[in-house]
């Protein structure tokens, strides 16, 4: 590769103001010329524009699940190759990639041997994920999880309030491929990059619709996830989705890659099966 960028969020969950630096020092160590950008927050996605848009063999981003999402997204399948490091605080596509190590280690090896690996995806009206979303009243613990990560605990309490209120009482209504409508308190929709029961290779979203009917089940559900069984549990029923609609009396809360999104009444579901191209070294396997 004749050319890479890095873009570093150094307010992000594990990044810090030395990332930069140490960065700098990794390029320079693996003979690599590079460019390392550490924009002010309010500026990093023009950033990530920016430099995608320059065209570069290969953009390392280290930040959050958010700004992960965001660089795959923007670059896409004709774009430059896309390196999430994990910089955040979940790293869902981090670690998907590049197993549990640190973004130091996960970029050495990338410079090292990374190769051009497509990765599938998912879309919500325009709305990319890697990983996995979630829609649904569940969605709505991560406003809670999110006001609490910024230490505004009042506001956390709030949102719990309105999350608890909210479950069991608007359930999501949706119809996956060819398939009856159905109804549930929430739906999963995991990519073929995590999800256990695909290989990593399929061409279908894994689809899963959790309908709980009290307390006592969400808690039955609870302890199966714990084992790694939910797939099993009685509330939970499992399919593949390409394509589908999912509609609600209200504005339906998401999760995409552990990101809270807020979408219309109504959304679009559909399998991308190149959804951007990742830097990704072949003696790394990912994780899940």
């Amino acid at each position: 590769m004749r050319r890479i960028e890095v873009v570093a969020n150094i307010a992000s969950g594990s990044v810090g103001p030395d990332a930069p630096e140490l960065a700098e020092r990794l390029l320079a160590e693996h003979g690599v010329s590079g460019v390392v950008h550490a924009p002010d927050p309010e500026d990093l996605v023009a950033c990530l524009k920016r430099v995608i848009d320059a065209a570069p063999d290969a953009v390392l981003v280290l930040a959050g699940d958010g700004t992960a999402r965001a660089a795959a997204e923007l670059a896409g399948p004709e774009g430059p190759l896309i390196a999430p490091l994990p910089g955040g605080t979940m790293n869902m596509l981090p670690h998907a990639l590049y197993g549990q190590g640190s973004w130091p280690e996960a970029m050495a090896a990338c410079l090292e041997r990374g190769e051009a690996q497509f990765v599938s995806g998912g879309e919500i009206d325009g709305r990319l994920f890697f990983v996995a979303a979630i829609l649904g009243s569940p969605a709505l613990w991560a406003d809670a999880r999110e006001a609490a990560r910024r230490g505004r605990l009042d506001l956390a309490l709030a949102r719990a309030r309105r999350a608890f209120r909210r479950a069991f009482s608007s359930r999501l209504r949706f119809c996956l491929d060819s398939r009856p409508k159905d109804r549930a308190e929430a739906l999963t929709l995991m990519c073929p990059l995590v999800s256990t029961a695909l290989d990593s290779d399929a061409r279908a979203l894994e689809a899963a619709a959790l309908d709980p009917s009290s307390a006592l089940d969400v808690f039955r559900l609870g302890l199966a996830a714990a084992r790694g069984q939910w797939r099993q549990d009685p509330s939970v029923s499992m399919g593949l989705c390409r394509a589908g609609r999912v509609w609600a009396r209200g504005r339906i809360p998401a999760i995409l890659d552990g990101e809270p999104v807020r979408l219309g009444s109504e959304a679009q579901i559909r399998f991308r099966p190149k959804a951007f191209r990742a830097l990704v070294p072949p003696a790394i396997e990912a994780a899940g």
